[in-house]
């Protein structure tokens, strides 16, 4: 069986226990705008410029994050490359802005 060289592997995006959770108390709309990220992040990888905000946290290796809106209540998605090699992402925070502590991301 032949496969296609230009064929892309698709990265595998998982969420901690925690992110799984916090995913679950998100308004729909947050919850439709995360899972649109994590279909993004399966097809593209983990670098997703085109979302809001979207940087590399100071400090942190291979840990990013971006904003699922804008706006008086802002959420925001942390995530971290745990393998380039075999292409996987865990999302470790889904939430308010203001409840995230990007030092723990280390």
């Amino acid at each position: 069986m032949e496969t296609n060289q230009d064929e892309q592997v698709p990265w595998k995006v998982s969420f901690s226990a925690k992110a799984a959770k916090q995913a679950k108390k998100l308004p729909q709309e947050m919850r439709d705008r995360l899972f649109a990220l994590q279909l993004e992040m399966e097809q593209t990888g983990p670098e997703q410029t085109t979302w809001r905000n979207y940087g590399l946290i100071v400090n942190a290796k291979d840990v990013h994050h971006c904003h699922l809106n804008s706006g008086q209540q802002r959420y925001v998605v942390v995530w971290k490359v745990t393998s380039r090699m075999i292409q996987v992402v865990e999302i470790l925070y889904v939430g308010p802005h203001g409840s995230v502590r990007y030092s723990s991301f280390k």
